[in-house]
């Protein structure tokens, strides 16, 4: 799965349209809850007991997506370790009619009750159960869901659809099940819906039949999968098809569609053709056919992100619907996330974890593995060095105390959504691409397809996958160094300090802190390359100190290729030595300097001098991806306070002069289709420089240029403004047109299932930055056609817009009860927390603790705590270097 954790859409993730509810047989779902009966043993808070083990499932469902409800008969085979009245498994708000149990040739009766708010369920029969086979079988009717989670519907235009999103643990809201990744069995899968719609499973579709006025539609048994891989797709939907042609890998073509709501059908070809040639890339990789039969690649308006579903992954719309005029960023995310999503179907679907600890397993390798063959297939994209921008992105939070390491034991179900965040996806993903730059890609490959074929549709552990890379690389210090990374939090810190002879340096590392932050100390493997002119070094280093001897002469880089999980400090002569070298570092290195530049500052001891040369050499730099964020943390200084009001005028003066000249140079028309004839790289830095120019340096005659384009745009004259400008263009309409103006526009994506315009408009409304738009967003806004994804994506935004982060704030204190409490209290829970880091003041995190009882034993506890650290830790910044940084912005000419 591959989420955006930090998107507004995120959000959407964790909605439920009600709180989990008690569900017996017979009706007694409104009777008080009932002891657990102490012969059924404690009720199991994360694995179940093990007394029973699913062998196959049967599903009948009837799902009508424009119906609340659905019915279902769920069938399943399983063992019984041992006679007893009483089964452990899972169900979510299931009401459910009818249970019975077929055992020696006899029948059972039973009841179902949900006993806590996760899902977990306890089934009680009159009689005990023989130990041995058994067939469970269950009636039961349910709801769907508002927002991804389990089976959840949306109305697009005038019809509704559903989907399924069961990972981690919403398998259990669909039907009853045994919902764990080790329980990997085949599945029969039939689905009724309404006359003439279309469905997707896993598995082939078999057969169609009318009956009763549904049409039936039979699926084929699917290979081995654990519950939360399970897929039901069910509406009038709009497809593309096509086959992979074979590859010495696969003998036989492979059929694939495109799978989305009717709107978007005139856009699909572009992922149905790039779905096709990542295939071929991947198979390439793991010297493997694909390894299902057929691979739908469907698409959902409110899906944050992407899931691995065997043979029919889900998609949010906006990473699939483009035609070959999206821009790179779009292609890029394209290239990245479908990479991503078809590499889980070998890791993690073929060879799937044992349970949620080794989760950040399947996402770590999947998230390189998104950039590395997003890459191959569109090398002119330059996805590849999202790979390091998203793990140095990473460092960031990993660097707090308050955290956790890559890999942790999972012993309550309320953990594991906490395991898909950045750790796993940003610092397990660098890490991996660290150990495979240091071990050689082929034996680094070698090693992942022996694992995959020891493992091949069953289960495994990290230690399994550890030992066959140590295997492959011949190299017994691989593992400890492995190790070091994946089961311990924090960031190492390589300090160099040039020696007695020429060319020497002592190297020691330690655990990266921020300015007044206190840690235990903590050791690695650290696998070093330096780089000093074209000579590459590397060493993996386990000891405190150690000596490096380089034979260049030009300035040294501590991190060559910019693969290191690590950040550095250098002596200030040979900082700025580098720094006069950043403009022309390869994009990977230019991004390390970035971070280590950036983390030196936090940590007290950069100099206000140094970021701004640092600024200006990154910005010179041809990489998109280093040099879009050049000015990123003097911009982060600027919204905090760090640096003071009185000296913005002229930071926004100093990042107007370093890209305004870049962008007269390069051009710029807003039109659609007006950057065409230039390659992808030349379009994603203009729009990253208009983007800079006319938001934080606020240059006005670009503002009015994209805001008269936008009026055009919005009065349907589709061709003046280009999608990839929409984001800078509203915010700077909504700033000319105020109120009324952020009401019309949200009026119009409301009206429109485009999924660049809809989401784009409402993100610029909501980031507004003006009080008065903010307090009808929070308060006003009440339209049904925002889904329920939609508006608090939208509260999110405007607590985290500097102008009206203080409202915002206390906004949400004043309806924290209502916001936990009703719909959207999983919502909150879950990523609330995270907007606060954006305040900047001791007194401010020590008001934040006091909000420590309303999320304690929820899965966003550590997200609490590392707001308030950032929070304390930005204070403590401003406090020490917030009047030097303030005074060298102001004496910039």
């Amino acid at each position: 799965m591959r989420s955006f954790l930090l998107s507004a859409t995120m959000l959407a993730g964790f909605l439920a349209a009600s709180p989990a509810i008690a569900a017996e047989t017979p009706a007694a779902a409104a009777a008080p809850a009932a002891a657990i009966p102490a012969e059924a043993g404690a009720m199991p808070a994360g694995k179940l007991d093990g007394s029973v083990v699913p062998s196959a499932y049967r599903l009948d469902l009837t799902l009508d997506p424009a119906k609340e409800r659905f019915t279902g008969h769920a069938e399943i085979d399983a063992a019984m370790q041992k006679s007893g009245r009483y089964v452990w498994m899972h169900g979510k708000e299931l009401k459910v009619s009818k249970v019975t149990a077929t055992a020696g040739g006899k029948s059972f009766a039973g009841t179902f009750r949900q006993v806590d708010e996760t899902g977990v369920a306890l089934v009680t029969f009159a009689k005990a159960l023989p130990a041995g086979p058994v067939t469970l079988a269950f009636d039961y009717d349910a709801p769907f869901a508002e927002g991804p989670a389990g089976l959840f519907r949306v109305k697009v235009g005038d019809q509704w659809y559903a989907w399924s999103q069961f990972e981690s643990t919403d398998a259990r809201a669909a039907f009853p099940s045994f919902d764990e990744p080790g329980f990997k069995v085949p599945w029969q899968v039939t689905l009724r819906t309404p006359a003439g719609q279309k469905a997707v499973s896993n598995a082939p579709e078999t057969a169609t039949t009318d009956k009763n006025g549904m049409t039936v539609h039979t699926f084929a048994k699917t290979l081995p999968l654990p519950s939360y891989l399970v897929a039901m797709m069910v509406g009038p939907f709009a497809t593309v098809e096509s086959t992979v042609p074979p590859t010495p890998q696969r003998a036989t073509p492979l059929p694939v569609r495109i799978v989305s709501t009717q709107q978007n059908a005139g856009k699909l070809n572009f992922a149905l053709e790039g779905t096709k040639g990542i295939v071929t890339h991947l198979e390439a990789y793991f010297g493997q056919a694909f390894p299902y039969p057929k691979l739908d690649q469907i698409t959902s308006p409110i899906m944050p992100g992407a899931m691995e579903n065997a043979g029919a992954d889900l998609y949010a719309d906006g990473l699939i619907v483009m035609d070959d005029t999206a821009s790179t960023s779009q292609k890029r995310d394209f290239g990245m996330v479908v990479s991503h999503e078809l590499a889980h179907q070998w890791f993690g679907d073929l060879v799937t974890p044992a349970w949620w600890d080794d989760i950040w397993l399947n996402e770590s390798f999947a998230n390189w593995m998104g950039y590395r063959i997003g890459n191959e297939w569109r090398p002119d994209l330059n996805i590849g060095s999202g790979a390091l921008a998203e793990g140095f992105s990473a460092m960031g939070i990993d660097a707090l105390v308050a955290g956790r390491p890559i890999h942790q034991p999972i012993e309550r179900t309320s953990q594991i959504d906490a395991a898909f965040d950045t750790i796993t996806y940003g610092k397990g993903g660098h890490v991996v691409a660290m150990i495979a730059a240091f071990m050689g890609d082929t034996k680094f490959r070698d090693g992942v397809r022996g694992y995959m074929a020891a493992h091949k549709y069953g289960n495994a552990t990290t230690a399994e996958f550890f030992g066959a890379m140590a295997q492959a690389a011949g190299d017994p210090r691989i593992l400890p160094a492995m190790q070091s990374f994946t089961d311990q939090q924090g960031v190492p810190l390589v300090t160099f300090a040039r020696g007695s002879g020429k060319g020497e340096w002592q190297v020691t590392q330690s655990r990266y802190l921020r300015l007044g932050s206190e840690a235990p100390a903590i050791k690695w493997g650290i696998p070093l390359c330096v780089r000093q002119d074209e000579a590459r070094q590397c060493t993996l280093i386990s000891d405190a100190t150690v000596s490096v001897k380089l034979g260049g002469s030009g300035p040294v880089m501590p991190n060559a290729g910019g693969t290191g999980y690590y950040r550095f400090e250098l002596p200030s002569a040979d900082w700025d030595a580098l720094l006069a070298a950043t403009p022309s570092l390869p994009g990977g290195e230019a991004l390390a300097v970035s971070d280590s530049l950036t983390a030196s500052f936090y940590a007290g001891r950069a100099t206000p001098a140094q970021l701004i040369a640092g600024a200006r050499a990154l910005a010179a730099n041809p990489d998109s991806y280093a040099s879009g964020n050049a000015t990123g943390l003097l911009e982060t200084m600027g919204e905090r306070g760090v640096i003071a009001e009185s000296a913005r005028p002229q930071l926004r003066k100093f990042i107007d002069g370093i890209y305004g000249p870049q962008l007269k140079a390069m051009g710029f028309d807003p039109k659609a289709g007006s950057q065409s004839a230039d390659d992808p790289e030349k379009q994603q830095r203009r729009v990253q420089l208009v983007e800079t120019l006319s938001g934080p340096a606020k240059d006005a005659p670009l503002r009015a240029k994209l805001e008269a384009a936008a009026t055009r745009y919005l009065a349907k004259d589709a061709a003046a403004l280009d999608p990839a400008f929409f984001d800078a263009a509203f915010d700077a309409w909504v700033d000319a047109h105020k109120l009324a103006g952020a009401q019309s526009l949200v009026d119009q994506a409301l009206a429109s299932e485009d999924p660049v315009f809809r989401p784009s408009a409402l993100r610029s409304v909501a980031a507004s930055g003006q009080a008065d738009i903010a307090h009808w967003v929070l308060d006003t806004l009440k339209d049904k056609r925002l889904r329920q994804s939609e508006r608090f994506g939208m509260i999110q935004r405007v607590i985290a817009t500097p102008e009206t982060r203080d409202l915002g704030y206390e906004w949400m204190k004043t309806h924290l009860d209502e916001l936990l409490n009703g719909a959207g209290g999983n919502i909150f829970a879950a990523r609330m927390p995270g907007v606060l880091g954006g305040f900047c003041s001791v007194e401010r995190a020590a008001e934040f603790e006091t909000l420590r009882p309303r999320f304690a034993d929820k899965s966003s506890a550590l997200e609490l705590e590392r707001a308030i650290e950032r929070v304390r830790s930005c204070g403590r910044l401003k406090d020490a270097s917030g009047t030097a940084l303030t005074a060298a912005i102001a004496a910039l000419k």
